[in-house]
């Protein structure tokens, strides 16, 4: 599939092509939560014919992240060096097929290690999905767009503890794992057949966009030259270390808030997984909404990058604490966990744009794949078993109030992270970015 239209400044490829390229990605994030997420709709049923506990049941989730932890840094070093819609094609495939493998187990040990396998498949996908965004469109867009394909995010997980509820009640819970991993591996096929951007060279100093049609000689980076470059960049290393309580806090709600309605207000299995997963879903206002405001308050302040996730952190952290302790249960108490859903995600269109933003072109997928390291070695790995074992010794409502406090730790490193992001953003060297057909002396300047 060519595209012979206009290519407008600062894109890569024309526009609808970049919202077909978008529309793949999104729904490949999108089918990646479906598949992580479906087993919380059948903890019920595990615990009834496994006899799991709490802490078993969250190392479900858990093991997704181990194993992301594990493989995300040398998988994202295929996607920057080899081939973003080859590297995400291929995992796409290996999470579908590790998915529909869960329904055959037998015990907690064999569904763990499945679990951990679909991890391995999902561990590049959100660097080379962010890489890939971040080349298609220009960078006053970047936090919008990135927005926009986070709000696959709450979706996919609102709709895999949905499905996987009604699917386990009516012909149980073995079909829900077949059923969820089929429309994954289509679009995983579908991107095979996409068009990528060439591989950026790592060179040392910032390329000329008036003389494009020649290659300067600036030389490459060497591995110290690198790990420096990521190491001496502090709005970076506090984005990463900001997002791993922001996600401890957010996937221990989504892990247990079905477990919250069901225990504490007595609600049947599908109506506490269809309240939780509202909450979830209205919060795909508050990943394109953070994105938005991003954009636009970064043409008055450069800082608001980190600023805007900083006040999204601590608003986290107020409406959920307020919701358990303050609120009778009731409509009112929902509705404040309804804007806590918004301000959980609000953050993440404009963090993840940092780890795009202040680094080199050309390690855009290593470098949000030390994101998911940090943030799933730190935060969704732990926050699942750590909520569970809390849950298992002081209750669910007392274990999802301290979960909703590791919120506050975001806050203070983003807003540290904010002093040094303009300084830090002045350092990154300009490179132009073609498409992976296009000849070598057509350049499209996409800092």
């Amino acid at each position: 599939m060519r595209d012979k239209t206009t290519v407008p400044e600062g894109y890569l490829f024309s526009r609808s092509y970049t919202s077909y390229l978008f529309i793949l990605l999104w729904l490949l994030y999108f089918f990646d939560y479906v598949d992580r997420m479906a087993v919380v709709s059948i903890f019920p049923f595990l615990k009834t014919e496994w006899g799991l506990s709490d802490a078993q049941c969250g190392a479900m989730v858990s093991a997704v992240y181990w194993a992301i932890v594990l493989f995300s840094f040398p998988v994202s070093i295929l996607v920057d060096r080899w081939s973003r819609k080859k590297s995400i094609g291929i995992m796409a495939v290996l999470w579908s097929l590790a998915t529909a493998a869960c329904a055959i187990t037998r015990n907690f040990s064999q569904l763990f290690a499945v679990r951990a396998a679909i991890g391995l498949g999902e561990a590049g996908y959100a660097p080379g999905g962010t890489a890939m965004i971040s080349a298609i469109y220009p960078q006053k867009r970047r936090a919008s767009m990135v927005g926009i394909w986070n709000s696959s995010i709450p979706l996919g997980m609102a709709a895999g503890i949905v499905l996987g509820g009604v699917i386990a009640s009516h012909w149980g819970w073995r079909h829900v794992f077949g059923i969820v991993a089929l429309p994954g591996l289509i679009i995983a096929v579908l991107f095979f057949f996409t068009r990528d951007y060439k591989t950026v060279q790592l060179s040392k100093h910032s390329e000329n966009p008036e003389n494009s049609d020649s290659l300067p000689e600036t030389g490459r980076m060497t591995k110290k030259e690198i790990a420096r470059s990521f190491l001496g960049t502090p709005s970076l290393l506090l984005t990463y270390f900001g997002f791993a309580g922001m996600m401890f806090t957010s996937i221990s709600m989504s892990t247990f808030l079905p477990t919250y309605f069901q225990r504490v207000q007595g609600f049947p299995l599908q109506k506490a997984t269809l309240l939780a997963s509202g909450i979830m879903l209205t919060s795909i206002i508050g990943s394109p909404l953070g994105g938005w405001l991003s954009d636009l308050w970064m043409k008055k302040r450069t800082d608001a990058r980190l600023l805007l996730p900083a006040i999204s952190a601590i608003l986290t952290t107020v409406f959920f604490i307020a919701g358990f302790h303050f609120m009778k249960n009731g409509i009112l108490q929902y509705i404040v966990f309804l804007f806590a859903g918004v301000a959980s995600i609000a953050w993440a269109s404009s963090a993840i744009s940092v780890t795009q933003d202040v680094v080199h072109p050309g390690l855009r997928a290593v470098s949000y794949s030390l994101c998911v390291v940090v943030q799933n070695l730190l935060g969704s790995s732990l926050g699942p078993i750590v909520t569970g074992m809390l849950s298992d010794r002081y209750g669910i409502k007392s274990a999802l109030t301290l979960a909703s406090a590791m919120a506050l730790i975001s806050f203070l490193l983003f807003y540290l992270g904010s002093r040094y992001y303009e300084r830090d953003l002045n350092k990154v060297v300009k490179v132009s970015l073609m498409p992976e057909d296009a000849p070598v002396t057509r350049r499209q300047l996409n800092g």
